[in-house]
């Protein structure tokens, strides 16, 4: 092989190898600027996005001659200013860039201890120009097919265990997860930069002058990854165990309140009672009064009557006296507020369904109602609640009126919270009724039209155990 005839392979192979990390990085990528119900224009945009700017800054390497280390910090940053348009958090798409660059620079280094071995072997043999440019040339290319494989590998195995928690990285969690990553790819850089020291005319080659280094070298690397991978999931574990806390402190909050109403309406019904046993003292008074004429008497005596019965008169009768305290107590919060409030609900007539689950669901959606209308006009504040069966289905619809954009998620396609209070409670409430409602094999659809939020919930009948 010609000397013209190496350059030109090499040229090619170069440009294949970043054709191929380029892939690597948008599929990286891809899971997490996605989602399913995204069009199909939108997605190969944001493809091409990452695809290019990737592509980008490896033509300004080879063409200006840049440090490799100044084009990924370019890249990280043209990354993270994308991350709107790719419909990620700006964090967790600068840390996605640093853990690619890091296993890119791993896998190399790696790769280029193997390759240690057979240069060796190469140094050893006696063979010709043409022949040294071939061999030269093969070797380049089997390094990188070896080097794109295990590159893909340890990439994969990343890949599959952020998919498994999707991250919402603050600023403290972001310098956690770096940590390794960025001190692994200094490391990297450090040796690569003593392989091959060249001082006026002494060559100092780190492989030759300390071989054991060509099995300590790989270790270190092969170490710095597995501190990432324990890094992810300890942090993975560690959220998981705050969401389960969150969620187990929530539903007690719930459950309280439900305990308080509960015993409210306990009151309440021994107040009727007491009430039925005192109308017969009410009628003989009343009766005593129309004997003796007292017409005006009367009249006031039954005037107070009217007013004691009304202190235990509940507005909306649901059917359930779970449903009937909730929605009952919904009702006079949105009084006060001055929210227009309309309720059609009927409590479901079938056993399949639990009081307590369907008394969460409608906790949680009037309770996000009543927060949207809170900063409103009050002649544009209402919320409509109905619940109907429809044969082995139950359907339970909630539609407020607000103001402001909504953004979803695009992992759970549920709302994300807007709230500045109880950052960490950040949809707690309407994950709560997604896993109710779960329980029926249901779904939950949420529906954005102008100033109206609606969230209907369709609950599937359970069999009798």
């Amino acid at each position: 092989m010609s000397k013209a005839d190496f350059s030109l392979v090499m040229n090619i192979a170069v440009r294949i190898e970043m054709l191929l990390y380029a892939v690597c990085l948008t599929a990286f990528f891809y899971p997490y600027m996605t989602w399913k119900k995204e069009q199909r224009k939108s997605r190969i945009k944001k493809v091409l996005m990452v695809f290019l700017i990737y592509i980008l800054m490896c033509f300004v390497n080879i063409a200006t001659s840049v440090y490799g280390w100044l084009c990924m910090i370019i890249m990280l940053i043209l990354l993270a200013a994308a991350s709107k348009f790719l419909d990620m958090d700006r964090k967790f798409t600068f840390f996605l860039g640093v853990i690619f660059t890091c296993i890119r620079n791993l896998s190399a280094l790696i790769m280029r201890s193997i390759s240690g071995f057979l240069d060796k072997y190469l140094e050893q043999r006696e063979i010709g120009v043409e022949n040294g440019f071939r061999d030269a040339a093969l070797n380049y290319v089997f390094d990188a097919v070896l080097q794109i494989i295990l590159f893909s590998v340890m990439l994969y195995v990343v890949g599959r265990l952020l998919k498994k928690k999707t991250m919402k990285l603050h600023i403290k969690e972001l310098c956690y997860l770096l940590l390794i990553p960025m001190t692994g790819i200094l490391f990297v850089n450090i040796i690569f930069k003593i392989l091959l020291v060249v001082n006026e005319n002494l060559v100092f080659q780190l492989y030759e002058q300390f071989p054991v280094f060509l099995g300590i070298v790989p270790v270190v690397a092969a170490l710095f990854y597995a501190g990432i991978l324990i890094t992810i999931v300890s942090y993975q574990k560690m959220i998981s165990l705050q969401e389960e806390k969150e969620k187990y402190f929530v539903e007690q909050q719930q459950v309280h309140a439900i305990q308080e109403r509960m015993e409210e309406v306990e009151q309440f019904y021994h107040g009727i009672r007491q009430m039925k046993h005192e109308m017969k003292n009410h009628l003989t008074n009343i009766k005593g009064l129309v004997r003796n004429g007292s017409y005006e008497d009367i009249e006031q005596y039954i005037d107070q009557m009217d007013e004691s019965m009304n202190v235990f008169e509940l507005t909306i009768k649901t059917g359930n006296t779970v449903t009937d305290v909730i929605v009952n107590d919904k009702k006079k919060a949105a009084d006060k507020q001055g929210i227009q409030f309309k309720s059609k609900f009927s409590y479901p007539k079938s056993d399949g369904y639990n009081a307590y689950d369907i008394g969460v669901i409608i906790n949680n959606l009037l309770q996000n109602a009543l927060e949207a209308c809170e900063n409103m006009a009050e002649d544009k504040k209402y919320i409509y609640l109905s619940g109907r069966q429809k044969k082995k289905f139950y359907l339970i619809n909630v539609k407020n009126s607000f103001e402001g954009e909504v953004t979803f998620d695009t992992k759970t396609n549920l709302p994300l919270s807007t709230k500045e209070k109880d950052i960490s409670l950040h949809g707690i409430g309407l994950s709560n009724v997604k896993r109710e409602v779960d329980k029926y094999m249901g779904d939950v659809d949420i529906r954005v039209k102008k100033n109206e939020f609606s969230v209907t919930v369709l609950l599937q009948e359970r069999r009798k155990k």
